[in-house]
């Protein structure tokens, strides 16, 4: 292994290293509790050496954003794979992995979606992650598109429709007693009316 193979080899890893303790200590703590000084101190590497890898905390957010996109991406497709045969019932098993994973995982769920990160959504430059997570939603709403219709503007109707009861929901604003109940009117409201339904 040359030298500088192995200099981009411990400079991916401090990356990950970095980027999982933040990660860690906001799904602990909140990301309140994750400054650049204390994640510093937690990795035992100095701030100049963190912010070599990261502008800042946002941009370390970003990272873990991305991340959690890759395993949203995972957890609504294998949903879907073992939702069964019909689009109405993988329509519903993403919407149940969706705002399951939110209430789940709120530090990261917010970093993804809640929080301002430096990160280019609904364009070509978003990350691969991005476009693989709003895919696995995209895949289950296509069957429901109706002629004319444009399954990107049904697709992100959808993902807001669940944004809104993740986010309602653990800010106390929707009991979440009724969860289940929500969940099914959105989806049987959105599966009538398109091609699927």
């Amino acid at each position: 292994m040359t030298i500088q193979t192995r200099r981009e080899r411990e400079r991916a890893e401090r990356e990950r290293l970095i980027v999982t303790t933040a990660r860690e200590m906001a799904e602990a703590e909140g990301w309140d509790a994750v400054t650049t000084r204390r994640l510093a101190a937690e990795i035992e590497y100095s701030q100049p050496v963190l912010y070599s890898h990261f502008k800042g905390k946002e941009a370390i957010m970003a990272a873990v954003a991305v991340q959690g996109c890759e395993v949203l991406a995972d957890e609504l497709r294998g949903a879907s794979d073992t939702a069964g045969e019909g689009a109405r019932e993988r329509l519903a098993a993403v919407g149940a992995a969706y705002t399951s994973f939110g209430s789940r995982r709120p530090a990261l769920y917010d970093a993804m979606f809640t929080h301002l990160v430096d990160l280019p959504f609904a364009t070509p430059e978003a990350p691969a992650a991005l476009h693989e997570a709003f895919g696995e939603i995209r895949r289950v709403v296509e069957p429901f598109t109706a002629d004319g219709e444009d399954v990107v503007l049904l697709t992100e109707t959808y993902w807001a429709g669940l944004h809104g009861l993740v986010t309602l929901e653990r800010s106390g604003r929707l009991p979440e007693e009724a969860h289940d109940a929500r969940l099914a009117l959105l989806i049987g409201r959105f599966a009538s009316g398109g091609a699927a339904g």
